[in-house]
């Protein structure tokens, strides 16, 4: 039996905007993803701190064999697809890395030389008193 998840996206929201150069002119289109899976379908928000006292909300979309996290950088919403990883899990979207593993997470840029910071480093936020 296949499950199917319709992500509108404003779990996905992919929203692209265009500045004219006489005049600010917005436009925004979205989008809607649809996994199957064979076995259960997963979507959970983890709340992450972030070193720059930021906080990030990722959504992780977890349906095999799609293993999916939507992280915002700079107010854009970002899909992450799964990747090899040796430990944790590692998610790519274009030029960047988001590799998490045992509540601690890292952002990078792979256009950035091997040794640069990360763009940002999180731990996530429990709700454990």
């Amino acid at each position: 039996m296949s499950r199917i998840l319709a992500l509108p996206l404003a779990a996905v929201v992919l929203c692209t905007s265009a500045s004219l150069a006489l005049g600010q002119a917005t436009t925004s289109a979205s989008l809607t993803l649809t996994l199957e899976s064979a076995g259960d379908i997963e979507r959970n928000v983890v709340a992450y701190q972030c070193d720059d006292e930021q906080t990030l909300a990722v959504q992780y979309i977890n349906a095999a064999p799609n293993f999916l996290a939507i992280v915002p950088i700079e107010g854009v919403n970002h899909v992450f697809a799964t990747t090899v990883a040796a430990s944790g899990a590692r998610y790519i979207s274009g030029p960047y890395e988001w590799w998490s593993h045992q509540g601690e997470a890292t952002l990078r840029d792979l256009m950035q030389d091997e040794d640069a910071e990360p763009l940002a480093t999180c731990n996530e936020v429990s709700n454990t008193p």
